[in-house]
């Protein structure tokens, strides 16, 4: 062997080594070191040798959903108690549903129950922090994503324990006859680049402990629910946990969360029904308020039209390999790709582009859906491993920049985690570049960021789906394709006659893609009397449906109205917010979030107890509460990142595993051809 093939061995072997390291978390700074260059990705929890700090203080979270026909008002209590000697502030990061109005907090210590106030987000901050320097326990929560929230909690002695509730309503929207309710659980790790240094305090949520792959979360979890459907319910059940099941009659059902079978807080809950006879009901729900009256209409499109009308179509997949995604999510991923591409007809065509901390594409321009390009399709996804960063804005960028065709429709398909915090920085993205083509966005795990995944969709003007497990691998595929197959009602427009709507949400509604309903919020004024009519042109011709008003009785009962079209006219103020900076903007999502108490991104609950409970306050340590893994997800999601070498748009798809692997077989072929 000569000493150029020496060195070349000593090289490789010392990169491997390097990429091995890569994955190794590195400790967190010591208390007082300059952590400035530290970047806010999470880390690993390791557990204090100081017993006198209780570092697990949240010991138990309860929920309770409560849905009268499509609308559920659910109840969080996290309970938090203090075992170590000394005082704490507790810091919890915790999901919420993205369709969520939340309209109310409490605080409980022993018999004295504060009900919090809504105030904006810097003044609510600005009284939480007083209230803890001067000894006072206090609650303040916060929205950081439209998803995630922050709760913290000042001055839990040793011995206390502390009731927090938070109250939120959300409207269940059935998709193909299914109604279902999702209760997000766990905070999956956020990949990021940032630096503590210069970014917004509100921002370092992301630097948060978790516990290591296959630990259970610490605490107690319980979830009931009461379903009301006033139909005679069909089918109830949870394809996450295992739950039991009570009829209560035929419209009423009771759902528990059993203790045992797996039943951890490390994955969504999801709560699926039908009705009998699996039609989506139509229908006006109305509430007159104190000064204004709201409306919520769902109307059920037609049906769709044969396959035989169907144009051609061009698809691009852009399929997530990062880090977070070995393992059992890109598993799903392949069994997702592989339905999706081996069912395309002959006349699509379509391309594949895989990202990490770079991306790769199959093809320079579209290709027909032969049977050997959708086999060079297949392999080229199952040949990944997972591994590295997960740098969505440049796939994406890239993604949208690939040529079509100009005879076909394009449908993008991005699967992916969503593990990310550029979430808004996508939807500009998308938004910029569509032109004519549709996103459809895959989340794919046990807790994926629906945020990103949602968002994604909605700034395509396609569809998320949600795949948690590799049975709905299928079933989510196939699905898709009867999404985009053709939309089931164009031209859709809503009018009122006898009498007036005003303040609708959405102000126009877009080309309804699934079989799911037509949802409409809004105030209305005048006599009850006259019509709501939605028309639009199907795919057999003109369509519409009537309801008369006359016939619908305002209800006490759907007083969650206000608050569900008050959140409906928040996300599509922030949406805009996040495309262009508008001071007015931001005037208007706060005195909305202040009318209606609701919770956005600049306003705040507070709540504080005006008992002086700790005279050394500045004695209290805070502690922030650590999350586990999402089921499913590896530790690779926190580990560090792969090192740039030779090759890196390649190098940082892979695993350390199949680099090395690929190495070799690189070396190998040289040397044969040597």
């Amino acid at each position: 062997m000569d000493r150029t093939t020496t060195r070349r061995d000593c090289r490789a072997w010392i990169f491997i080594l390097i990429c091995m390291l890569a994955f190794v978390p590195l400790p967190l700074p010591a208390a007082g070191e300059d952590a400035a260059d530290r970047t806010l990705s999470p880390y690993f929890f390791v557990h204090s040798d100081d017993p006198s700090v209780d570092k697990l203080p949240l010991k138990d979270t309860q929920v309770e959903i409560a849905v009268a026909g499509v609308i559920a008002d659910v109840k969080v209590t996290q309970r938090y108690r203090n075992d170590g000697t000394r005082p704490i502030e507790a810091e919890y990061v915790f999901p919420g549903s993205t369709r969520a109005a939340v309209y109310g907090l409490t605080m409980t210590i022993g018999e004295r129950r504060v009900v919090a106030q809504i105030r904006e987000k810097e003044q609510a901050r600005a009284q939480y922090q007083a209230a803890k320097a001067a000894g006072k326990s206090a609650a303040l929560l916060e929205q950081h994503r439209p998803n995630v929230f922050k709760m913290n909690v000042a001055n839990i002695l040793p011995g206390d324990e502390i009731a927090v509730e938070l109250h939120y309503t959300e409207l269940i929207v059935p998709t193909d006859s299914i109604y279902e309710f999702v209760f997000p659980t766990v905070v999956g790790p956020r990949y990021t680049t940032d630096r503590v240094a210069g970014t917004a305090p509100l921002d370092r949520w992301q630097s948060n402990p978790h516990l290591h792959a296959g630990v259970q979360p610490p605490g107690s979890f319980k979830l009931t629910a009461t379903v009301n459907s006033g139909i005679s319910l069909k089918e109830v059940g949870s394809p996450s946990h295992t739950v039991q099941v009570r009829f209560d009659g035929a419209q009423q059902a009771h759902i528990e969360l059993p203790r045992e079978g797996g039943n951890e807080a490390n994955r969504d809950f999801i709560l699926r029904y039908r009705l009998a006879g699996a039609a989506i009901e139509s229908g006006i729900l109305l509430f007159e308020g104190a000064r204004e009256n709201y409306f919520l209409a769902m109307i059920e499109p037609p049906q769709r039209v044969t396959p035989a009308q169907i144009p051609a179509r061009d698809y691009v997949f852009i399929v997530d390999v990062s880090g977070s995604m070995h393992g059992f999510p890109l598993n799903i991923t392949k069994q997702l790709m592989r339905n999706l591409l081996t069912r395309l007809r002959p006349t699509d065509t379509f391309n594949v582009l895989l990202f990490a901390g770079s991306s790769l594409v199959l093809a320079d321009a579209p290709l027909p859906a032969t049977a050997e390009n959708v086999r060079r399709g297949v392999e080229f996804i199952d040949s990944q491993q997972g591994g590295g960063g997960t740098e969505l804005l440049p796939a994406l960028r890239r993604a949208l920049a690939l040529p079509g065709t100009d005879a076909s429709a394009r449908s993008i398909v991005i699967a992916t985690d969503g593990y990310v915090t550029v979430e808004t920085e996508a939807f500009d993205v998308i938004r910029g570049s569509l032109g004519q083509a549709n996103l459809f966005a895959f989340g794919i795990g046990s807790s994926v960021n629906r945020f990103l995944i949602e968002g994604m969709a909605r700034a395509g003007q396609g569809e998320p789906f949600v795949v948690t497990h590799d049975a709905e691998a299928e079933e989510r595929a196939e699905a898709l394709r009867r999404y985009i197959e053709a939309p089931v009602l164009t031209k859709a427009r809503l009018s009122a006659t006898g009498f007036e709507i005003y303040d609708r949400e959405p102000a126009g509604i877009p080309d309804v893609l699934a079989q799911r309903p037509v949802i409409v919020f809004g105030k209305w004024r005048g006599p009850r009397r006259g019509q709501l009519t939605l028309r639009g042109v199907a795919g057999d011709g003109p369509f519409e449906r009537s309801f008369e008003l006359s016939k619908v009785r305002p209800d006490a009962n759907n007083e969650a109205l206000k608050y569900l079209w008050a959140r409906a006219r928040i996300a599509r103020l922030d949406d805009y917010q996040k495309l262009a900076h508008d001071a007015d903007r931001v005037k208007e999502i706060t005195q909305l979030g202040l009318e209606y108490h609701l919770l956005t991104a600049y306003t705040s609950f507070i709540a504080v107890d005006e008992v002086v409970r700790n005279e050394k306050p500045a004695d209290t340590q805070t502690v922030r509460q650590p999350l586990p893994m999402p089921q499913g997800v590896s530790d690779l999601a926190v580990g560090g990142e792969v090192p740039t070498a030779p090759e890196p748009e390649l190098l940082v798809l892979i695993g350390v595993s199949a680099a090395v692997a690929a190495w070799a077989r690189r070396r190998k072929a040289k040397s044969r051809a040597q």
